[in-house]
């Protein structure tokens, strides 16, 4: 019989100002038949996140020879080579209302708009923007009830929501991959100590709460509710517990380590993390680990993580890029061009690849918490010099609770649309729709 208590799966950490969820403890699993917890993948939530990198890929780099499991991963994907039983790669999948259908250029404006829509962006740079639902708000709508938070909008490039940033389109369109309608985007938070105060400072205005005037931890707050349930769990949540804050602890040990600012109004010496990396690198692992906490306590099912804006043009000088990464992407066939080209996409790949050995990191039931997630990573552009929406480089990770079977490269007939792929996903969140932007069907083979 079970030698210790029982929780409700809602069970939180309390403290002034502060609230820590919790990660699936074997306490909140009930029993078999055999007195052990039902410690199976069945009894972990699903979980659905979309990574977007912009302009496009080297495809040469990104594309297997061979379909199926035996597959060899090209030079892009050498960095998830820990994780290839995880991961499907999806070739043939088109974006078609990323074309003009007479509207000219603005292919990356369109590109972003209409990854998560399938829908086109109506061409204006003014208020009267209109797109359509996103999946992930779609889904956010149906089962976001369950979490705290519906959806979780993360990214490392600012943008604006108003002007012209791509040939008569709004600069809403290249930086936002979320809508909550089709005139609605929902805006990134690219502050990485704003997402962590929205997830852990209880609610309160960010940067004015006593714990950021005194520099303390949010740990502090909820030590005594902590240690409180500890010395009532068994020994293997005591570890998980303990396992869960030390990882909340060391963002904030990274956060606190970047350059700081003066409180107006605070007492004389208190100052507050401004939460902006100087690295992109250490911007891009701060999000990824705040997503990966964010999932392990379900405070959320389904969140979007934006890597750089459609048609960013940020150089990539840590890696040996100085060239701004749009400029690049039209390389017009120069083979060098075309080297830092891999080298960006390789860079991304490697961060993705950080997401994922964190994800794998984390036990839960008998599996792990990449298990339970279904992680599509990939661009609405696919040779950024062609400017095509057809054959995308497209990525699905993990197992979505067992209902999709990694470790292989499936190739669509042409055209597939894109949307066949988050209509399927959908129906693995239990959200049954019969149409979703411009799908055609469900996408086969992906429990094959």
């Amino acid at each position: 019989m079970r030698d210790h208590l029982l929780l409700s799966r809602r069970t939180v950490l309390q403290g002034v100002g502060a609230t820590v969820a919790l990660p699936l403890l074997e306490a909140m699993m009930p029993e078999t038949v055999f007195g052990a917890p039902a410690a199976t993948a069945a009894t972990a939530p699903k979980r659905m996140a979309f990574l977007y990198v912009p302009n496009g890929k080297h495809m040469p780099d990104w594309t297997p020879k061979t379909v199926g499991a035996s597959f060899e991963l090209p030079a892009t994907l050498k960095p998830l080579a820990p994780y290839k039983s995880d991961m499907l790669v999806l070739t043939g999948l088109t974006c078609d209302k990323a074309r003009p259908h007479g509207d000219g250029p603005g292919d990356h404006a369109r590109a972003m708009a209409a990854f998560l829509t399938g829908a086109q962006p109506r061409k204006t740079s003014g208020a009267d923007i209109r797109v359509g639902l996103s999946v992930d708000q779609l889904a956010a709508q149906r089962v976001g009830k369950a979490t705290r938070f519906a959806s979780l909008e993360v990214g490392c490039e600012g943008g604006r929501t108003a002007g012209n940033c791509d040939s008569g389109y709004s600069c809403a369109y290249s930086s936002t991959v979320s809508w909550r309608t089709e005139s609605t985007p929902v805006a990134k938070e690219v502050n990485p100590r704003l997402v962590f105060d929205r997830l852990f400072a209880g609610g309160g205005a960010p940067g004015t709460g006593r714990r950021d005037l005194l520099r303390r931890s949010v740990l502090d707050f909820v030590a005594e509710d902590a240690r409180g349930l500890k010395a009532r769990l068994g020994a293997a949540d005591q570890r998980k517990l303990e396992e869960y804050l030390s990882g909340v602890r060391e963002i904030e040990q990274r956060l606190a380590r970047m350059d700081k600012v003066e409180v107006k109004g605070a007492p004389k010496g208190a100052v507050r993390p401004s939460g902006m990396p100087r690295g992109y690198e250490e911007h891009l692992r701060l999000m990824a680990d705040m997503l990966v906490l964010a999932f392990q306590a379900d405070l959320t099912r389904i969140a979007t993580f934006v890597f750089a804006n459609e048609g960013s043009n940020r150089p990539y000088r840590d890696i040996g890029v100085s060239e701004g990464h749009h400029d690049l992407s039209h390389h017009g066939r120069n083979a060098q061009k075309q080297a830092k080209i891999q080298k960006i996409n390789l860079f991304h790949v490697s961060q993705l690849a950080y997401l994922l050995g964190k994800l794998k990191g984390v036990r839960e039931g008998s599996g792990t918490l990449l298990d339970s997630c279904m992680i599509a990573y990939g661009s609405g552009n696919s040779d950024g010099n062609r400017h095509n929406h057809d054959d995308l480089p497209l990525l699905v990770l993990g197992k979505g609770g067992g209902t999709i079977k990694p470790g292989r490269h499936v190739k669509y007939p042409k055209d597939t649309p894109l949307n066949n792929l988050w209509l399927s996903m959908l129906d693995r969140m239990g959200v049954r729709v019969e149409r979703f932007g411009d799908s055609k069907g469900r996408l086969a083979q992906l429990d094959a």
